[in-house]
C-alpha cells in the first residue's frame, strides 16, 4: 500500500483484496509453473489493483486481480522465450562465426528418415495406424484401444508385429 493511501483504501484493500493473495499465488504456481518469481507477479498485481482503484471504482477486486496477474504472468512467460543474443567481440571463438554444415551427417539423417518412412509405409494398415499413434503421437495402449475400438491386447500384439516388421525391413536394407 502506498503510504499516502486513504483509510478507506486501506480498509478496502484489507477486506476485498488481501484475502485473495494466497489463492492468487497458488493459482499462478499451478497455471504458470515456469515463472521465475511468482511473488513478484503477485505484488505487481496488487499494486496495479490499488492504482486502478484510484482511477475508478472496481466492481470485483478478485476478478480484476486474477486477470491482471494472468496478463503479467503471460508477459513474463513471453519474456522467458526471448532468445538472448550475445555480441560478437574480438574474444568470440572463430568457429562460431563460420557457417559450416556437416553435410555428411545431414544427408545421413535424411536417408535414415526416408528409410524409416518406407518401413512404416510397408506395414499393414491397422498395424501402421497403431504404430503411428504409439510412436508419433505418444498415445498409450489404452488410449489407442479406446480410439480404435479394439482391445489393449490387440494393440499390444499389433505394435509388437509393427516393431518386428520394421526391424526386418531394416535388416533387409530397406528392400520389401
Amino acid at each position: 500500500m502506498p503510504p499516502e493511501a486513504s483509510p478507506e483504501t486501506v480498509r478496502w484493500f484489507a477486506t476485498e483484496v488481501q484475502p485473495h493473495r494466497p489463492a492468487l499465488r497458488a493459482w499462478l504456481l499451478a497455471r504458470f509453473p515456469t515463472l521465475p518469481d511468482v511473488d513478484d507477479i503477485v505484488q505487481e498485481s496488487l499494486s496495479r489493483l490499488v492504482q486502478a482503484r484510484e482511477v475508478s471504482p472496481i466492481r470485483s477486486a478478485k476478478a480484476l486481480l486474477f486477470t491482471t496477474a494472468r496478463h503479467l504472468a503471460l508477459d513474463a512467460v513471453r519474456r522467458q522465450r526471448v532468445v538472448a543474443f550475445e555480441p560478437i567481440t574480438d574474444d568470440t571463438d572463430p568457429a562460431v562465426l563460420t557457417d559450416t554444415v556437416d553435410v555428411v551427417a545431414s544427408v545421413a539423417k535424411q536417408q535414415e528418415l526416408e528409410l524409416l518412412t518406407k518401413a512404416i509405409q510397408s506395414l499393414p494398415e491397422r498395424v501402421r495406424q497403431i504404430f503411428t499413434l504409439r510412436t508419433a503421437y505418444g498415445l498409450t495402449q489404452k488410449q489407442i484401444a479406446g480410439k480404435l475400438g479394439v482391445s489393449e491386447s490387440t494393440v499390444e500384439k499389433q505394435m509388437a508385429q509393427g516393431i518386428r516388421r520394421c526391424a526386418s525391413f531394416f535388416a533387409r536394407g530397406g528392400a520389401r
